[in-house]
């Protein structure tokens, strides 16, 4: 494409990253996008143009346990990388989500660090603008050796849709940029040094993951595998359950039978409910990958960059003010690099590698008994509700009014969480708070219709339903 052929505003997107300071790697990597935004493309993916993956095509990781004798050898030659970039505001939190505890004394940051610690393997983290000063304090702080590398998340400048031209927003500046989503990973692997300096340290496979999912972490058979069988590539994935309709579904892509990750923001609105069929589309992506970081550094400099697709979400430029000029937010995902990688491969993986920490319904469980914490393994099932036939995945529903926020959530817990190990759905109507030793059982369903808080006493064991 020659200067005269390049979109009329692209000038002004690159002259903005440009003082903004964001390396000409970053910027080359927007502009490829925005060229394919002002083309037309909206990065849908259709029904049409994809299959479904077979039940059994991929390995299953409770069968991979031979190859765990090289996943162990290959410990110290692999980097845990953990997206750090979030700030947990849907959970009413203004400072990093990694700082949150989840367990007295215990912050997804301080689980991370541990686990590290206990596999003997590298940790680097990707910071956002928004969490790279109070993460560096916290680090500060608890003093682990040896410490994690940190890197920068870049960020894109939002796109105004009548236009296509920046977004501008004197008010608050800072609504004028939006994250690139967590495929901006490799850019900011590379273009920070980081991707060279893990190489030049002798670290050949990485497990990219979110600092928020706690079943997540180095496991020997799966490393063991990925690096017995030199893949470029691997996503973890699990069977979707009617919980898992939204989450991006893997497919092969009928033109070339290349595995293809689809999110719910690429497919067509029409076609919603094909996308949500769990028969169907029946892996979801855990955001879990395994990459090989020679291959990346190869790809990256054999293409200029990772080509990912293109998500375009459509948002508001104040998302808290509906009546804000309409933007879009150029974004990628970093799952989609699978359809990039030849002999790129994915796992399916046990339901316990995949414990997200969301919303406070999320913590609710995550600091119950439902699950026992190791160092070594992170996050598992209470084996007493494995023995009982349970379900890893508790249905628990607070009313958001009094438990959607963290800070009011922590208030009515403060005696710390019911024992939840034997129950199976929790609902809570109204404002109730809980003394210590609460027990739940079976299919629990509280209601305070009152305006006064209600307290359940200390000692308590609640079955059924209860009006207070």
């Amino acid at each position: 494409m020659t200067p005269a052929d390049e979109p009329t505003h692209l000038a002004e997107f690159t002259a903005k990253m440009a003082r903004e300071g964001l390396a000409l790697f970053v910027i080359e990597t927007f502009a490829r996008l925005y060229r394919r935004l002002v083309g037309g493309e909206t990065g849908l993916i259709r029904d049409a143009d994809i299959l479904p993956v077979a039940p059994g095509e991929f390995p299953d990781d409770s069968s991979l346990a031979e190859f765990a004798p090289v996943g162990r050898e290959s410990l110290s030659r692999s980097v845990q990388i953990v997206l750090n970039g979030g700030l947990g505001t849907s959970m009413g939190l203004k400072g990093p989500k990694s700082l949150l505890p989840v367990r007295p004394g215990l912050t997804f940051l301080a689980i991370v660090l541990e686990r590290a610690r206990a596999d003997g393997s590298r940790l680097a983290l990707m910071n956002s603008f928004n969490t790279a000063a109070e993460t560096a304090a916290a680090l500060s702080r608890l003093a682990p050796e040896p410490r994690p590398l940190c890197f920068l998340q870049h960020r894109f400048p939002k796109v105004l849709q009548a236009d296509l031209r920046p977004a501008v927003w004197p008010a608050d500046p800072e609504l004028e940029w939006n994250p690139p989503g967590h495929g901006d990973v490799y850019a900011a692997l590379f273009a920070s040094g980081t991707l060279d300096r893990l190489l030049d340290e002798g670290i050949r496979y990485a497990l990219i993951r979110n600092v928020d999912n706690l079943g997540a972490g180095m496991n020997p058979e799966i490393l063991g595998y990925f690096a017995s069988r030199q893949l470029p590539f691997l996503m973890e994935v699990a069977e979707k359950t009617p919980a898992d309709v939204k989450g991006g579904h893997l497919a092969r892509r009928r033109e070339d039978g290349r595995l293809i990750l689809r999110e719910a923001a690429q497919c067509p609105k029409e076609e919603l409910s094909a996308f949500q069929d769990i028969r169907r589309y029946r892996y979801f992506n855990t955001n879990n990958v395994w990459i090989r970081l020679d291959a990346l550094r190869e790809a990256i400099r054999r293409e200029g960059g990772i080509d990912l697709p293109m998500i375009v979400n459509p948002k508001t430029l104040d998302p808290r003010d509906e009546t804000s000029p309409p933007v879009y937010q150029i974004e990628t995902a970093m799952g989609a690099a699978i359809s990039v990688f030849e002999g790129a491969a994915a796992v399916r993986v046990a339901r316990a590698r995949f414990l997200p920490v969301k919303t406070c319904n999320d913590l609710l469980a995550a600091a119950s008994d439902c699950f026992v914490y190791f160092r070594e393994r992170g996050f598992v099932l209470n084996p007493a509700r494995a023995a009982s036939g349970r379900d890893e995945v508790i249905r628990i529903r607070l009313d958001p009014r009094y438990y959607g926020k963290y800070e009011r959530f922590a208030e009515r817990f403060r005696q710390g969480p019911p024992s939840l190990v034997e129950c199976d759905a929790l609902t809570v109507e109204g404002d109730v708070r809980f003394e210590a030793g609460v027990r739940l059982r079976g299919t629990v369903i509280i209601r305070n219709r009152s305006d006064r808080q209600a307290v359940i006493p200390a000692g308590s064991l609640l079955e059924g339903e209860l009006e207070l």
